[in-house]
């Protein structure tokens, strides 16, 4: 007899919430994959019952973000912390720089990665306006021998967005898309690589997937450590050494889900919704609430605030988590408030916190 529970309102900002519909479905499928009399963590990660799994993940992807053919997708490990140094020890070679456009802490911390393996330069940079803003492209100054530009589309802490994407003409685009990718539409083939955590948009933590050019992936440096080489990985399929396999039979659950759900068209639709509702709170709130980000580059998944002072914060956060609210706090390096609304998160619960944000400005006011 399954135990009745109630689910949290979760804007945790990740691992964050996954769909229901698909925790139940693995649930259901935990004991026994596809009659194969064992679960999908018991299997050989060299079974045709797993390959299938794998080969399913990537096919959904592929179809659901319409990457090109000359595209390679990767599940790797070491999440996207990894990733920032594996694109320098990979491609920033001898006699290059690499471009980083500087919008939060997770572009300092990709080029302080960098700078381990080579020359890197800001090509542009928001600091100044406590990144309240996605610089404009008229901003980005590329040096010469560039070997590529690296920008972070989303912005978990300071909650900004890029609202589009810059051409950058022969000189290579790779984007951290760690906490918007699959919320969105937008063209793969502008970038030559795409990397992305999996715990906030696609999974549970574990898996990172990388999107990158054939192109690109010929220039990779073969000096690099053998697990740290995108061409072994993509060579082998992923499957060099024993991959997460629960955390990628997950992904492909989170995209079957998505693709029943309307594909990026449909989820792009809903994020809107969702956005909409809690910006409205702020925005008609008298200055009650104060939102981080500048209109013009807020984020559809990170929509970050603060009220008037420490206490009144503390106490607003208190009746949220009273009311079955998770993760509203703000990073732990800028504080305020923050409300994660990726993908799996509901639209009654977007609701629900806007409702409380009203309520609780009427009655403190």
């Amino acid at each position: 007899m399954t135990k009745p529970f109630k689910r949290a309102h979760n804007f945790n900002a990740g691992p964050s919430a996954l769909p229901l519909p698909v925790l139940q479905r693995a649930q259901e499928e935990l004991p026994d994959l596809g009659e194969a009399g064992m679960s999908v963590m018991e299997m050989s990660h060299r079974s045709k019952e797993y390959e299938d799994v794998h080969n399913n993940a990537i096919n959904l992807l592929k179809e659901l973000l319409s990457i090109p053919e000359d595209y390679e997708v990767l599940f790797l490990q070491g999440g996207a912390s990894l990733q920032f140094a594996m694109i320098p020890m990979n491609f920033l070679g001898a006699g290059q720089k690499a471009g980083y456009v500087m919008t939060g802490s997770w572009s300092e911390k990709a080029i302080a990665e960098a700078k381990l393996f080579g020359e890197t330069y800001e090509a542009a940079s928001s600091k100044e306006d406590n990144y309240r803003r996605i610089p404009g492209f008229d901003e980005i100054k590329y040096e010469p021998a560039s070997a590529y530009l690296h920008i972070t589309s989303n912005n978990t802490i300071f909650g900004t967005q890029w609202p589009s994407f810059p051409d950058t003409g022969n000189i290579p685009l790779i984007a951290d898309m760690s906490s918007d990718i699959l919320s969105r539409p937008f063209d793969v083939s502008k970038f030559s690589l795409i990397y992305a955590g999996a715990q906030k948009n696609l999974g549970p933590s574990g898996v990172t997937v990388v999107i990158l050019s054939k192109e690109l992936l010929e220039r990779a440096d073969k000096k690099a450590p053998t697990m740290l080489r995108y061409d072994i990985h993509a060579k082998n399929n992923s499957l060099y050494n024993t991959p997460p396999t629960f955390g990628i039979y997950m992904l492909g659950l989170v995209l079957s889900w998505a693709k029943e759900n309307g594909g990026i068209d449909g989820i792009y639709k809903r994020n809107r919704e969702k956005a909409a509702l809690i910006y409205e709170a702020i925005d008609n709130s008298g200055g009650f609430y104060r939102g981080h980000a500048r209109p013009d580059s807020r984020s559809l998944m990170n929509v970050t605030f603060t009220l008037a002072d420490e206490g009144l914060e503390k106490k607003f956060l208190a009746e949220a988590k009273k009311e079955g609210f998770v993760g509203l706090a703000g990073h732990r390096s800028v504080g305020g408030c923050r409300a994660s609304i990726y993908n799996a998160v509901p639209y009654d619960s977007c609701l629900a916190l806007k409702d409380l944000m009203v309520a609780f400005r009427k009655a403190n006011g």
